[in-house]
C-alpha cells in the first residue's frame, strides 16, 4: 500500500466509518509488533465490526482498481 493510498484509507475510516484517531493509533502500534493489513487488526482488536470491516475491503477493492 502506497503512502497516498494508506493515508486515503486513514481518512476512509475516520470520516465514513466514524473510527477514533485513538482506535486507528492502537491498531497502528499493535501493527508493528504484529505486522498485517490494518484492516484485519482493527478487527482483531474489535475496533470494527465485520460489517465495517466488509466495507474497507469494498473501499480498497474500489481504489485500487
Amino acid at each position: 500500500m502506497t503512502p497516498t493510498t494508506h493515508s486515503r484509507l486513514i481518512r476512509f475510516l475516520q470520516e465514513d466509518l466514524a473510527i477514533s484517531a485513538s482506535s486507528i493509533a492502537i491498531a497502528l502500534r499493535h501493527r508493528e509488533q504484529d505486522p498485517g493489513p490494518l484492516p484485519m487488526i482493527l478487527w482483531q482488536y474489535g475496533l470494527v465490526t465485520l460489517e465495517q470491516l466488509d466495507r474497507i475491503f469494498d473501499w480498497m477493492e474500489t481504489t485500487q482498481a
